[in-house]
């Protein structure tokens, strides 16, 4: 069996104008967000094998909260360029070449790309995947190759807002 956690990554900053956008840090709330959820996690006993993340610094630094929460090691904390401005199909070939000795991958990145992975995967349309938003997909195959719409589906998804005391 295999598992894929698709996070996307936390709230971002908008207030340097002279940041790019791979550039751009997480805000107050994504500070607050990413280790909350990384927590919420790591409380249900969910350690992935592997976390992999796009350059972005506000995607690194949510993947970063992750690992040091879930006691992923250093290795086991891959930086892909390609999941930067991803179109789905690059996302789900990424899948497919995942390393067969992990069963569960958690991988950080961004919208609308997420959002449209997710869809690919559930019968219940998800209209938004929202900042340090999770999607976990489980499926039946062997193999990341074999991994696709048919023999996989959305099985949660948690998002901030759910658990907002506010």
């Amino acid at each position: 069996m295999k598992k894929i956690y698709l996070v996307r990554h936390a709230k971002s900053s908008w207030d340097n104008p002279a940041a790019t956008d791979i550039e751009r840090p997480l805000n107050e709330r994504g500070l607050n967000d990413a280790p909350f959820m990384a927590k919420l996690l790591r409380n249900k006993n969910i350690k992935p094998d592997l976390i992999v993340t796009s350059p972005a610094i506000r995607a690194m630094t949510t993947a970063a909260y992750f690992k040091n929460e879930l006691g992923v090691a250093g290795e086991d904390f891959l930086v892909r360029d390609e999941i930067y401005e991803a179109m789905s199909f690059v996302i789900v070939e990424l899948i497919n070449r995942l390393p067969e000795t992990c069963d569960s991958v958690m991988i950080f990145g961004h919208n609308p790309t997420f959002t449209n992975v997710a869809n690919l995967f559930t019968k219940k349309y998800i209209d938004n995947m929202p900042t340090c938003g999770i999607v976990c997909i489980q499926s039946d195959a062997d193999s990341w190759l074999k991994v696709s719409s048919n023999n996989a589906q959305v099985t949660d998804l948690f998002f901030p807002k759910e658990f907002s005391v506010f």
